[in-house]
């Protein structure tokens, strides 16, 4: 696999992951990915940011649960304010990765309507956030992945899962930009 360098020509590419209420899931795969993205080269990685389909806890910070298990894992620089997508995301990010199908349903319903307001500006590429497999590979079908359930109604353990779900997809999607990468510097 070619590693992408501090002269890579490509731009670095953005991400915004979505749940639904943008307190458990979203943030705890933007502070993962975070965590994760700063041991990799740079040039790689830009904006990073994550939000939820409703606005049920816009201006919320994450989950107290989403916290602790970041901090448990060393994770403890994370802060965030729960915000509702806005159709200027799918022009302002390359990826939008949602926690479930019925994100992504939303998600891509959304992507659609910002499609035929027209203009010729670049619209993000929606996905399951778990199409992206270990290896750099993609699912061939967007939503043929692993959804990551919600714990928001369970206890710690549904969070303890999540977050090694999330782990586990940003290490696949960050293989796959570096896999991309290097094919388009070949």
């Amino acid at each position: 696999m070619a590693k992408a360098t501090a002269s890579s020509t490509a731009p670095p590419a953005s991400v915004l992951f979505v749940c639904l209420g943008n307190i458990c899931r979203s943030p705890m795969a933007e502070g993962v990915f975070r965590s994760i993205s700063a041991r990799h080269d740079p040039s790689l990685i830009g904006n990073i940011d994550s939000a939820g389909t409703g606005a049920y806890h816009e201006l919320d910070p994450p989950d107290y649960r989403t916290m602790s298990t970041l901090r448990q894992h060393g994770i403890t620089d994370y802060n965030h304010s729960a915000r509702k997508i806005t159709k200027d995301d799918f022009r302002n990010f390359d990826y939008i990765l949602a926690m479930d199908k019925s994100n992504l349903r939303d998600l891509l319903r959304l992507r659609d309507s910002v499609a035929r307001s027209g203009g010729t500006q670049k619209i993000a590429e929606v996905r399951l956030f778990g199409d992206f497999n270990p290896d750099g590979s993609v699912n061939s079908r967007v939503g043929g992945g692993e959804e990551v359930e919600d714990p928001y109604y369970g206890g710690m353990n549904g969070f303890e899962e999540v977050y090694q779900q999330v782990t586990e997809f940003s290490k696949g999607f960050l293989a796959y930009l570096e896999k991309k990468r290097g094919s388009a510097e070949d």
